[in-house]
């Protein structure tokens, strides 16, 4: 149902401190910013976005407006869609952290919606002064008046969700989504592409950054495409949005939001609360720099400079009081005015950091976050590490949290490479890292499992280059990461020898499999089931085109890998069913568990170093189904024994991954009979058997 506008008290004119940002009254706004710094504020009111000055300024009485640190007004007649922003004085001085600039045109960090003018230049915004370019404006906006209609957070346990990282943008920009021109690369786009998410087998999808952020924070003449560079934590991306009002953005996120519900999938957003778009020092400044540099970044204590945990020239306070409620306000917004389901938080370890950067052991806005009444039950997702080398999978604060998994990422890749030495951890990933997570009784799905993401190969060219070949991005190939942990097969890029060509879409079956076969919950990256590639460019942040979008034409071409992932999904969700561990923990999981491990010969596992097969069978706690694993990662083939069964029973074959498509993986009560007491398994080749019981 429709809720009207928001019930307070009316404020007097004088306006009140709480809430912060901007309240509707029938009669007016109430305004109110935190600023203990500075010495006077006033309130600037615009007539059209690209406007270079105000039509209106308030200012703010500091005997009046001013409680304690917060300055506040009641202003008459002003409805939802006016323009605004602040201006505030106090002294200039980046030795003692003060970077107070009347002459800046600076956003209400609670504003729910951020206009962006055609002619914004972030280079303008860099120096002291009066930039030559219209400023970001704040918008005043109603969020009480949608109709959600009766939808609801759909709370579904990590043990049955399959999570999809994608990019908003990127799903639907390429012409080949065939949907309408102004419908590409928006919220309304991924609308129509719900289907395909749906017959994949997807229940969750985890959108790379839709808060507001700076397209221009990138190298001159390319656009920051990934979204990691925020200039807000409550607004939309207006870029994403099909309507040129900034206000459609709202409606139109929460028209997808209540679409994808609908079809049963969940929203988990990547959000950045780690740093801003307004960088280190020389940075251009948009809202925190000019409200209160000291408070809401972290700071040398001796020269002021700005601490650089996030790799891009600030890092958030997040530990001090203000900037603490701000994340909370935030993260409370998006659960109960936009109905997400889950975060995962950017580079979470900086969350960690106390306000003289070092790690401190309870972080007040960790346990903030875990212990808060309105985000119970909400998915909270860690990327455990910082650009400063704290890494803290296995350890990060709290029981709520679930953790990417990059010792995942990183083992499965050399196993499948063929590596030395590690059979034994690939295996450990398998199942569930009990090394990183049966310490403290965690759930087998504290794992988010992964081996490719935005952030690196996409999944095809981790099996096609060995090298990072990322010259598009204008930083003479320094960017993104030299130890990728890839194999092309014998050939740099594309090729058309079919021998490293059926090698590499083998190698993708075996990733896909272990991925989402493994004990943790699975996340795939966006396009990694129909082989999208990036052409070798392992840090895409800045390519906003075809390099990273989502090319639909490939569903023709690679439609095969298409059905092995969803039919991979398919029979998750059944072994699950049969497997009713929900309650259990990953120790207990793996204590009750029948496995047993072996090598070429029954019972006889090779452990050793130079070793890089091994075969297990399990059977499901419900004792319904025996499971038969073989896995090869040698670049010969292997004939494995198998466990002899009752005589009434049969081993069969679900999955054999060296096999072209249709016989690489069938429904299970189409499993192939296997009649003989060996398998043969072809090299780098993973093979499951099933015995319905």
């Amino acid at each position: 149902m429709k809720e009207s506008i928001r019930r307070f008290d009316q404020p007097g004119p004088t306006g009140k401190s709480f809430p912060l940002g901007t309240t509707i009254y029938k009669e007016g706004i109430n305004f109110s910013i935190f600023c203990r710094n500075g010495n006077a504020v006033s309130i600037l009111l615009f007539d059209h976005v690209d406007d270079l000055s105000p039509s209106r300024e308030i200012p703010l009485d500091s005997t009046l407006n001013r409680t304690y640190h917060y300055w506040h007004i009641f202003v008459k007649d002003l409805k939802p869609g006016q323009l605004y922003g602040y201006r505030i004085s106090g002294p200039y001085e980046p030795y003692a952290g003060l970077y107070f600039d009347t002459d800046k045109i600076l956003l209400d960090p609670y504003a729910r919606a951020v206009a962006v003018p055609t002619g914004y230049r972030r280079g303008e915004m860099t120096i002291k002064g009066k930039a030559a370019c219209p400023s970001m404006k704040s918008v005043i906006a109603d969020c009480s008046s949608y109709d959600w209609e009766g939808d609801k957070p759909l709370h579904r346990p990590f043990a049955k969700t399959i999570i999809y990282e994608m990019h908003v943008g990127g799903f639907t920009k390429h012409p080949s989504a065939h949907i309408e021109v102004s419908k590409r690369g928006t919220y309304a786009g991924l609308i129509e592409k719900i289907p395909y998410l749906t017959d994949l087998g997807i229940n969750a999808v985890e959108l790379l950054p839709v808060y507001q952020f700076d397209e221009q924070d990138a190298p001159d003449g390319l656009i920051n495409y990934w979204g990691y560079a925020p200039v807000s934590f409550f607004a939309p991306h207006q870029g994403y949005s099909a309507s040129a009002d900034p206000l459609g953005a709202l409606d139109e996120f929460r028209d997808m939001v209540k679409a994808l519900h609908k079809a049963g999938i969940e929203v988990i957003l990547d959000v950045v609360y780690n740093h801003t778009a307004e960088g280190g020092q020389g940075g251009p400044t948009f809202s925190f720099r000019g409200i209160d540099n000291s408070v809401y970044y972290l700071l040398g204590r001796d020269d002021f400079s700005f601490m650089n945990f996030s790799g891009c020239g600030n890092t958030l306070n997040a530990n001090q009081s203000i900037v603490r409620r701000l994340i909370m306000d935030s993260l409370h917004f998006w659960v109960t005015e936009m109905h997400v389901d889950g975060f995962r938080f950017d580079l979470a370890s900086v969350l960690s950091r106390g306000e003289d950067g070092a790690p401190i052991e309870n972080p007040p806005i960790l346990w903030d976050i875990e212990s808060d009444p309105v985000l119970a039950g909400v998915k909270l997702i860690a990327e455990a590490w910082d650009a400063a080398g704290l890494y803290q999978v296995g350890n990060f604060i709290g029981d709520s949290w679930k953790e990417w998994n990059g010792k995942f990422r990183d083992d499965i890749r050399r196993y499948l490479r063929g590596d030395d030495g590690v059979l034994s951890q690939m295996v450990t990933r398998l199942i569930g890292s009990p090394d990183i997570y049966d310490h403290k009784g965690r759930e087998p799905e504290q794992s988010i499992n992964f081996v490719t993401c935005h952030d690196g190969f996409t999944l095809n060219d981790l099996v096609s280059y060995e090298w990072k070949h990322n010259e598009n991005n204008r930083e003479q190939n320094r960017d993104g990461s030299n130890d990728n942990l890839g194999w092309n097969g014998g050939v740099e890029g594309e090729t058309d020898d079919p021998y490293i060509s059926a090698l590499r879409k083998k190698q993708i079956r075996n990733f896909f499999l272990i991925t989402i076969l493994s004990i943790g919950t699975p996340m795939i990256c966006m396009g990694d089931e129909l082989r999208r590639t990036q052409r070798g460019n392992n840090n895409a942040y800045c390519q906003d085109n075809e390099i990273s979008w989502f090319d639909w034409d490939l569903a023709e071409k690679n439609g095969e890998i298409f059905r092995f992932v969803q039919l991979l999904i398919q029979g998750r969700l059944l072994r699950d069913l049969a497997k009713p561990q929900f309650a259990m923990s990953l120790n207990q999981l793996l204590r009750t568990s029948e496995i047993r491990w072996h090598g070429v010969r029954l019972n006889q596992p090779d452990w050793s170093d130079h070793s890089h097969s091994i075969a297990f069978n399990v059977r499901s706690l419900s004792g319904t189904m025996e499971t038969y694993f073989i896995l090869n990662a040698f670049k010969e083939p292997l004939a494995f024994e198998l466990p002899v069964l009752n005589s009434d029973r049969q081993w069969k074959r679900w999955i054999d991954t060296s096999l072209e498509s249709p016989y690489d993986i069938c429904h299970w009560n189409e499993a192939t009979p296997v009649n003989t007491n060996e398998y043969y398994t072809g090299a780098n080749t993973i093979v499951v058997l099933i015995c319905i019981l």
